[in-house]
């Protein structure tokens, strides 16, 4: 199976969201990405349970969900019984973050850990056979439109050389200043899964853009 995109809903137009839901319904996308952010981890707000529910009565794909915020255990529950497929919560936002992943493989969902810029991928490594994906944070977190971090290639080439021998079947996501321009390095580097906000929401024909995104070469998973 070819490599996976991930629109992030939060470059949505939210007074017309069902539209974009089903907009993506109909593309050639493979997961939703939804970036929940509570103002104290992430300095940015974003939505919670009511619309989540909500993209989750329209949405035909699965429902990928980012947590950006603190304290994530409290909520894995109802993420999951909100929709939930994939819940990754931050590395930097967990104390016991082996505890945090059984609860979300206990709810249903598959796990992932999400790595900001400045935290490097060996921390990782106690924990890489645990995990169904780890997310490579190519901006800092908080706002869509930001210019992706150069750096954020060496840290997937390494991700995908240390996952080789321990755990194979891992997926890495990379999420921020993703579009045409960047794709092919980030799939040639070991990515799996795209996360793209502005350039496909804000592409004249979003259906197209996330086209292109698939069809770009390189970046091959297990489905």
């Amino acid at each position: 199976m070819k490599h996976l995109i991930a629109p992030s809903v939060l470059s949505a137009d939210f007074a017309n969201l069902q539209r974009d839901i089903e907009m993506i319904n109909s593309s050639e996308a493979d997961w939703f990405h939804v970036d929940v952010m509570d103002g104290v981890f992430a300095p940015n707000i974003s939505f919670g349970f009511p619309v989540m529910e909500a993209i989750k009565r329209h949405a035909k794909k699965p429902l990928d969900v980012h947590l950006m915020i603190v304290n994530p255990d409290q909520y894995i529950e109802r993420f999951a019984a909100a929709g939930a497929d994939v819940i990754t919560v931050h590395y930097e936002a967990c104390t016991h973050l082996h505890r945090t992943i059984q609860a979300i493989h206990a709810a249903g969902c598959k796990a992932g850990v999400a790595l900001n810029p400045h935290t490097p991928v060996a921390l990782l490594k106690d924990i890489l056979t645990d995990l169904d994906m780890v997310l490579i944070m190519s901006v800092n977190p908080g706002f869509g439109g930001q210019q992706f971090i150069p750096n954020s290639l060496r840290k997937i080439s390494l991700l995908r050389s240390m996952a080789t021998h321990v755990n194979p079947d891992l997926k890495i996501e990379v999420d921020g200043g993703i579009g045409i321009h960047n794709a092919g390095q980030l799939l040639e580097a070991g990515a799996d899964v795209l996360v793209a906000g502005n350039a496909i929401f804000g592409a004249a024909s979003p259906t197209e853009m996330i086209a292109e995104l698939k069809q770009v070469s390189g970046g091959i998973v297990q489905s």
